[in-house]
């Protein structure tokens, strides 16, 4: 791997590490002041506003400016968020804020693997990358756990400004105001990412513009044979892997009597199996042989319904992270074969931001599901049910789909082939 790729990592794993233990410390934000429970499934959603409503705009700037420097700007953004959470915005509109940053981040973050790297590493490239970000999420909730937890949370409280009164009082106030440090990190870490020698694409002001172009990649990606499979799949993927998160706070609470602390444990159980998976599948999968991995979506929605069988952290641990490794081995190849794909049909930036509007349109859609269910009163395992064979029903039906699609031209198939030997040398 080129030298540029371990300084983007390191932005990376920094970025997500603050991303992920902002969750839990919003989580806990809102039930010390009483927020109705709806409103903690509902912050999911919430993050994915941005990555839809902008996503027109956020692939055009990250193709129209030095990926660095976006992904710089971007956790400047995350920043005002957490400063919007810690001093009287609601919570569900500040963490909207954040994820307005991590909309801009992402095209930029995985745009620049394609500049950088050559579709033999892609694979490769993606697995270690997705690993990272997962061993950030386990780290992540973990650290907010803790930073919200009875040890940690009054040493942060006591620790005082000489001549200043920051009129944060809380745990959870506490543990924002600490991940601010994180994001500032990774900030500097952006200004050290290497200029790649692809050149920059003109951005448009004209919104007109910029929608149509936005719906003409979108369309040419659902349009190829090989893209509309596996956008299918990694947007099913993300739309579960970031509502399982709240999904396994309400999980272990009714099952296993955990509060926040305890629960973001077993949330970090599930990142684990998840960066093995990933770990695994960028050893041993192949660009060309990236859709023989479909079957295992139906296996993660079935995964899902069976939480409600399980009442032991015994027997948890170990399923969650099965669980969780299913998922990581889906998804590696499946988003190589994509970001292949895209960046043959347009610019990198474009087809990493129409990925991101797929995948955060389910995020927000399956979010936006599931805190209806918690809405109306239904119990966590009756959600969790309707979840997982929706999650199972959906992913068979695009099993069934790439079936029908047969065999994709052989001149692709061809050059998958070469890839996946040139990989190998």
């Amino acid at each position: 791997m080129k030298k540029g790729f371990y300084t983007i990592m390191s932005a990376q794993f920094f970025s997500s590490l603050a991303d992920n233990a902002l969750l839990v410390g919003a989580i806990e934000l809102l039930k010390t002041t009483g927020a109705p429970g709806w409103q903690v499934p509902a912050l999911t959603p919430m993050f994915a506003l941005f990555y839809v409503v902008l996503a027109p705009l956020v692939g055009a700037f990250a193709d129209a400016v030095p990926k660095g420097q976006v992904m710089f700007y971007s956790n400047s953004i995350k920043v005002v968020g957490c400063l919007m959470m810690l001093f009287g915005s609601h919570p569900l509109l500040a963490y909207a804020v954040v994820g307005l940053g991590a909309a801009a981040y992402s095209p930029a973050k995985y745009g620049i693997l394609t500049e950088l790297l050559p579709p033999s590493q892609l694979v490769k490239a993606n697995g270690w990358i997705e690993g990272l970000t997962i061993a950030s999420i386990i780290l992540g909730v973990l650290l907010g756990g803790q930073l919200v937890g009875p040890h940690i949370a009054p040493w942060l409280l006591g620790f005082d400004l000489p001549f200043l009164s920051t009129g944060i009082d809380t745990a959870p106030e506490a543990a924002i105001s600490t991940l601010v440090a994180l994001y500032i990190i990774a900030a500097l870490f952006n200004l050290k990412i290497p200029r790649t020698e692809a050149p920059l694409q003109p951005l448009t002001m004209n919104l007109v513009d910029l929608v149509r172009d936005f719906g003409q990649c979108n369309a040419r990606l659902w349009a190829d044979k090989l893209g509309q499979i596996s956008l299918a799949t990694t947007t099913l993927f993300w739309g579960v892997s970031s509502n399982l998160r709240v999904i396994v706070f309400a999980w272990a609470a009714v099952a296993l009597g955990y509060g926040t602390t305890q629960a973001s444990t077993l949330t970090g159980v599930v990142a684990l199996g998840t960066a093995v998976g990933a770990v695994v599948a960028s050893l041993y999968m192949r660009l060309d042989r990236a859709t023989n991995v479909i079957p295992l979506g139906i296996a993660m929605g079935v995964l899902v319904i069976g939480l409600n069988f399980i009442t032991n952290v015994w027997v948890a641990a170990p399923f969650l992270v099965l669980l969780g490794a299913v998922g990581g081995y889906l998804v590696v190849p499946m988003n190589a074969l994509l970001q292949h794909r895209g960046h043959n049909l347009m610019g990198a930036g474009r087809s990493i931001a129409v990925q991101n509007f797929n995948e955060q349109a389910c995020i927000l859609g399956l979010g936006a599901f599931y805190t209806g269910m918690t809405r109306i009163g239904l119990t966590a395992f009756t959600t969790i049910a309707v979840f997982g064979i929706v999650v199972a029903g959906t992913m068979w039906l695009i099993r069934r789909w790439h079936l029908r699609n047969g065999v994709v031209h052989r001149a692709e198939m061809e050059r998958l082939l070469a890839i996946a030997r040139s990989d190998r040398h």
